[in-house]
């Protein structure tokens, strides 16, 4: 009797430690909560802001592991397997928006936006000022006219052939430093503002519009010569070689305001930055491929702590009240709403309009600017 009152005892202590591991890691938070994995493809600028601890820590304690991978939006929409993926994250709405198509999802997330804007310092602001491509919005922030600019192009112009440039007397021509087209986002952003002021001031709706405007526009490229595929390495050499290198580069407003808000003293006093007029906003799109991407999406459209991070790292946000205190808190001269926003074009146009300036890189013919 005794013996079997002995096993007895065992066999209830056994399950009473067996059930304290499950109540424990049933409560246990997202120490000891085994997680659900959810794996993405991101444009490259958004991978520090999923690296971030803070981030990760958000997704864990709602039992999600995100990891990403990175890819030009180009390449996202047409060339990456996203079979082994739960969404897809580009920093283009037309390229979010052939994604969708193509992979037959229902619904898309856009927690993140991000304003095209012109990094440069005050003595390029100053001259171009008085070339009359700069100039005040009447809304406290400086404004690069993208006509007046096309002017210059098209005739031409160098930087010492400027009136009254005697800060910056270089020999090279007029010409913003961007990506290369045929790779970046960032480029296509360009091209998409280039373009609109090129088709009149209109949205390029026709291949044969798209076809006229690609041949106008292709100098802004083409004779740049040289450019990288990521839009951090033009900035990064803003911010190390000064304007030597790099007199004005086109980026995403949110790589100048992180650099603001981390307070790292890399964005330096003569520093600007410049909005197009027009300009047009990099709305990061995220498609999801199931339920687990569909989780990630809404998390991030509507956590405050997630858009709280994503403010840090630069974005504007649909709450704007986390944007707008950094940007009091660092005294930065980032406008609270841009007005002069224009649409890009469709995937199919913009990605004609590529392909055209891709054929006249192999060619090796480059086409006069267009006035």
């Amino acid at each position: 009797m005794k013996r079997w009152i002995g096993v007895g005892l065992a066999l209830l202590l056994g399950a009473a430690i067996v059930a304290a591991i499950v109540v424990g890691n049933r409560g246990g938070g997202a120490e000891t909560r085994e997680l659900t994995l959810v794996r993405g493809v991101i444009g490259s600028e958004k991978k520090p802001f999923f690296d971030d601890r803070r981030v990760r820590a958000v997704f864990a304690g709602h039992g999600l592991r995100v990891e990403v991978d990175t890819a030009g939006s180009r390449q996202i929409a047409a060339s990456v397997d996203l079979k082994k993926y739960d969404f897809a994250f580009p920093s283009s709405a037309p390229a979010a928006e052939k994604i969708k198509r193509d992979q037959g999802a229902t619904r898309t997330f856009a927690p993140f936006s991000s304003p095209m804007a012109i990094a440069t310092f005050k003595p390029i602001e100053d001259v171009l000022a008085k070339a009359g491509v700069v100039r005040n919005s009447g809304l406290g922030y400086p404004v690069f006219d993208i006509k007046k600019y096309l002017d210059l192009v098209a005739k031409g112009t160098r930087w010492d052939r400027l009136p009254g440039n005697t800060a910056y007397p270089a020999r090279k021509r007029v010409l913003l430093t961007t990506t290369d087209i045929r790779t970046s986002n960032s480029a296509a952003m360009y091209l998409s503002i280039a373009g609109y002021v090129a088709n009149g001031d209109d949205v390029i709706t026709s291949n044969a519009q798209g076809s006229k405007v690609a041949g106008a526009v292709a100098p802004l490229f083409l004779d740049q010569g040289y450019s990288e595929t990521s839009t951090e390495s033009p900035f990064e050499d803003y911010l190390a070689l000064g304007m030597g290198k790099t007199p004005m580069v086109m980026i995403y407003e949110a790589q100048y305001a992180s650099r603001l808000f981390a307070g790292d003293g890399l964005i330096r006093p003569d520093m600007r930055l410049l909005y197009p007029s027009p300009t047009v906003l990099s709305k990061h799109t995220l498609v999801p491929f199931g339920a687990q991407g569909t989780e990630v999406g809404r998390l991030l459209q509507e956590d405050p702590e997630l858009g709280r991070l994503a403010a840090l790292y630069g974005f504007r946000t649909a709450g704007a009240k986390a944007f707008d205190d950094l940007v009091a808190k660092a005294g930065a001269p980032l406008p609270a709403d841009l007005i002069d926003v224009v649409e890009p074009p469709d995937y199919e146009r913009l990605e004609g309009m590529i392909t055209a300036i891709d054929r006249l890189y192999r060619s090796g013919v480059v086409p006069s600017p267009t006035p």
